[in-house]
């Protein structure tokens, strides 16, 4: 009888082995962060084993689908800083996400958090931007990326595109009022250094402005 042939890099059905949402997060840490200025479906996530935050958050709704979970991503956006996407899935009514992202924090979240908007203040102390300021503003309403089937997005990586205008344009909900906004303080040094640990200087926003060095 021959024998099944195993997945080779690139293949969707590698996403098969990950079992639970902790697992396709590992699968993400271990994907180096990519700063090319293009986009990859999760397919040739798989096969070039590289992924900035948009990368990432598609593999893994992809993944958390083959998971019974529906594939959701969130925007959220910042104020003189990248905005960050993320996938989110619940458990028993409770939001968690898996997320790829260049600095430490801002990556997965148990599904603990009771409604999106608990969630996604769980990113706001990490979320600063090489000036030592919270950036995170808004969060948009879960995307469901089933509506982009018919474009065939866990393969063509022109699917990225629409999906993020998509995005751009769903409806986004505010963090602060603009007296928080008024009161915010810097991000303090020990925090800033944590935060950035293991970064990628070129794939930071300003990175001419980076108060440490890194490497």
């Amino acid at each position: 009888m021959p024998r099944a042939r195993e997945p080779r890099a690139g293949d969707l059905r590698l996403l098969a082995r990950l079992r639970s949402p902790a697992d396709i997060q590992r699968l993400l840490d271990a994907t180096p962060y990519s700063t090319d200025p293009i986009y990859r479906a999760p397919q040739r996530v798989l096969r070039d084993r590289r992924a900035h935050c948009v990368d990432g958050a598609l593999l893994a709704a992809l993944a958390l689908r083959r998971l019974g979970h529906p594939p959701l991503v969130v925007d959220l956006r910042a104020e003189r800083d990248d905005d960050h996407v993320i996938a989110v899935y619940r458990v028993r009514r409770h939001w968690g996400a898996v997320a790829k992202s260049n600095v430490v924090a801002l990556r997965y979240r148990e599904p603990v958090y009771r409604s999106l908007r608990e969630l996604v203040m769980s990113y706001f102390d990490w979320y600063f931007n090489t000036d030592g300021e919270r950036a995170l503003r808004s969060y948009s309403v879960p995307l469901d990326l089933a509506r982009f089937d018919a474009l065939d997005w866990p393969r063509q990586d022109a699917a990225a595109d629409p999906i993020i205008a998509a995005l751009d344009r769903a409806r986004h909900y505010s963090l602060l009022t603009p007296a928080m906004l008024k009161a915010l303080g810097p991000v303090d040094e020990r925090t800033y250094r944590a935060g950035l640990l293991g970064a990628d200087p070129a794939g930071l926003y300003a990175a001419d402005r980076l108060k440490i060095e890194l490497g």
